[in-house]
C-alpha cells in the first residue's frame, strides 16, 4: 500500500443493554472523537452478553447524535433476506443523513443457529450466500432496478424505496478471516475487517498462530491478489482490545495466559498485529508502524475501554 489512509477509530457498544446506556455511550463516543458507533448481531447471550437488535438500536443512535457514523460489526447474512436488509439499510442511511456503514459476514456462531432452529450449512454454502447477498445489496441500495439470479437468491426487476443517501451505496464492510472470505472481501468490500478464521465447529479460532504477523501478511496477500488495482482504495480494519498502561512486559504475559497461550513469550505477543500494550505514546507509535507495515488505519475498541483509549484517538485521529 503506497498511500496511507488517515487513522480513524470506532466503538463497539458491547455493554449498551438499555436505551440510556446505548445513547449515553454513543454520545460519549462522539464527544471523544470516535468516527463510528457499532453494534454486533447476536440473539443469544453467549459469548458477548445480551445485545440489542442492531438496526433498530442504530436508528435511535442516529437520532441522538449529529456527526457520529453508525454501523454493524457485523450482521450475519443468514439472519436476513438481502431484499429486506437492503430496504432497512437504505432507510437507516436516509434517516441518518448518510452516516451508515453496513458490516456483514457469512455467519459463524453455530450455537446461535442451533437454538434458533436454522440450518448451519457448510462454510462454502454460507460464503456463496453472502457473495450473492452482497451483489443484491449493492444493487438495491442504489435505488436502481435490480435483477439477479444465483444459486441462493433470485430478484427480478426489483427496486426499493428509499434509495440510500450515500452514493452509490453506504460503505460496505465485510468481516473475514478465511482465504475464500478474504478474497471475496477483496473483490467487493469498501472496508475489510480482518479476523481470526472461523472453524467448522461454529466458533472463532483462538489459536496463537492465527494472530501472528506471518499469518496477517498471508491474509493481506489474499486480499491484495483479489482486489487487484483497487487495493489502495480498500480500508483495512481490526477489532482490538488495547491495554493502556506502563507495565508492558507483565501485561503481555498476562494477556498470553488469559488467551491460553501460557508458553508464548511476551515478545511474541507484542509482535502480534492485533495487540497494543503500553502507554499512549507507545501504542500510537506502534499503530503508525503497523499502518506502514500492514496498512491498517481503522481500529475498533470496546465501549468498556473507549474512555481510557481516548488519548490515543486524540493523538492519531485523522493523521
Amino acid at each position: 500500500m503506497t498511500n496511507f489512509r488517515p487513522f480513524r477509530f470506532g466503538v463497539i457498544g458491547e455493554n449498551a443493554r438499555t436505551v440510556d446506556m446505548l445513547l449515553g455511550t454513543a454520545r460519549t463516543a462522539e464527544r471523544l472523537g470516535y468516527s463510528t458507533f457499532l453494534l454486533r448481531d447476536h440473539f443469544i447471550r453467549e459469548p458477548f452478553g445480551d445485545q440489542l437488535a442492531p438496526l433498530v438500536a442504530l436508528t435511535a443512535v442516529a437520532s441522538a447524535t449529529r456527526t457520529l457514523r453508525i454501523g454493524t460489526l457485523v450482521l450475519a447474512n443468514d439472519y436476513r433476506h438481502p431484499v429486506m436488509l437492503a430496504k432497512e439499510a437504505a432507510t437507516l442511511d436516509h434517516i441518518s443523513g448518510g452516516r451508515l456503514e453496513l458490516g456483514i459476514g457469512a455467519g459463524w456462531h453455530r450455537e446461535e443457529y442451533d437454538q434458533a432452529g436454522m440450518p448451519f450449512d457448510a462454510p462454502g454454502a454460507r460464503v456463496d450466500r453472502l457473495a450473492e447477498s452482497v451483489s443484491i445489496l449493492k444493487g438495491l441500495m442504489s435505488g436502481e432496478p435490480t435483477t439477479f439470479s444465483g444459486g441462493q437468491y433470485c430478484v427480478t426487476s426489483l427496486s426499493t424505496y428509499p434509495a440510500a443517501h450515500q452514493r452509490p451505496h453506504p460503505p460496505l464492510l465485510v468481516g473475514a478471516g478465511s482465504e475464500r472470505m478474504l478474497r471475496m472481501a477483496g473483490r467487493e468490500a469498501d472496508t475489510i475487517g480482518i479476523l481470526p478464521k472461523a472453524v467448522p465447529d461454529g466458533t472463532i479460532s483462538g489459536e496463537y498462530t492465527e494472530r501472528t504477523a506471518e499469518t496477517m501478511k498471508r491474509k493481506l496477500e489474499w486480499v491484495r491478489d483479489a482486489a487487484g488495482s483497487r487495493f489502495d482504495e480498500v480500508e483495512l480494519s481490526m477489532l482490538v482490545s488495547p491495554r493502556v498502561n506502563d507495565d508492558v512486559k507483565s501485561t503481555a504475559e498476562e494477556f498470553a495466559v488469559r488467551r491460553g497461550w501460557g508458553s508464548v513469550a511476551a515478545e511474541a505477543v507484542l509482535s502480534m498485529p492485533s495487540v497494543f500494550i503500553g502507554p499512549v505514546e507507545r501504542i500510537a507509535d506502534t499503530m503508525r508502524a503497523r499502518r506502514k507495515e500492514f496498512g491498517f488505519s481503522y481500529y475498533v475498541v470496546s465501549d468498556s475501554i473507549m474512555e481510557r483509549f481516548a488519548p490515543v484517538v486524540e493523538e492519531l485521529n485523522g493523521t
